[in-house]
């Protein structure tokens, strides 16, 4: 199964070189600190939408924005959920690895420690932080793609 599972990784990597898009693309995310290819690979492949919705609606798309409990006067807690689980299971591992080495992402990790956050809510603010930025760098990404394209 894991000699089968590195054979399709090899096939998929190997159509994203052939694929000049798409290899741009996987460039421009793994720029990122904490973003290797295996968050690239999930956000290229899952989540064709990054870089065509707001930042709500990514969010909520991965499952990493916050949904409330309430009914009625009672207010309970918020909690994600829904989304594209791998997606997400992939974008908490990348989040670890950010919250050591990324500049924007390490402080802010720290901040919410510091205020008394729980190391799950810290680390999902993070992720949703890191996809903003994600989304926001595929926003860019495409607008560049398209300005091009006018111009020829």
């Amino acid at each position: 199964l894991e000699k089968a599972l590195k054979g399709l990784e090899k096939k998929v990597r190997d159509a994203m070189e052939q694929d000049p898009e798409l290899k741009a693309k996987d460039a421009c995310m793994q720029n990122v600190m904490g973003v290797g290819p295996s968050l690239s690979l999930a956000m290229l492949s899952a989540v064709p939408e990054l870089g065509k919705l707001n930042r709500r609606k990514i969010a909520a798309l991965v499952g990493v924005a916050p949904f409330n409990s309430d009914s009625g006067k009672w207010r309970g807690q918020r909690h994600i959920f829904g989304g594209r689980r791998h997606v997400r299971n992939v974008l908490f591992m990348a989040t670890v690895a950010a919250t050591r080495c990324n500049p924007v992402i390490r402080p802010y990790y720290q901040h919410l420690r510091a205020e008394g956050k729980k190391f799950k809510v810290a680390i999902v603010a993070c992720m949703r932080k890191l996809l903003i930025h994600l989304n926001s760098l595929m926003r860019q990404h495409l607008a560049s793609r398209q300005a091009i394209s006018l111009a020829s």
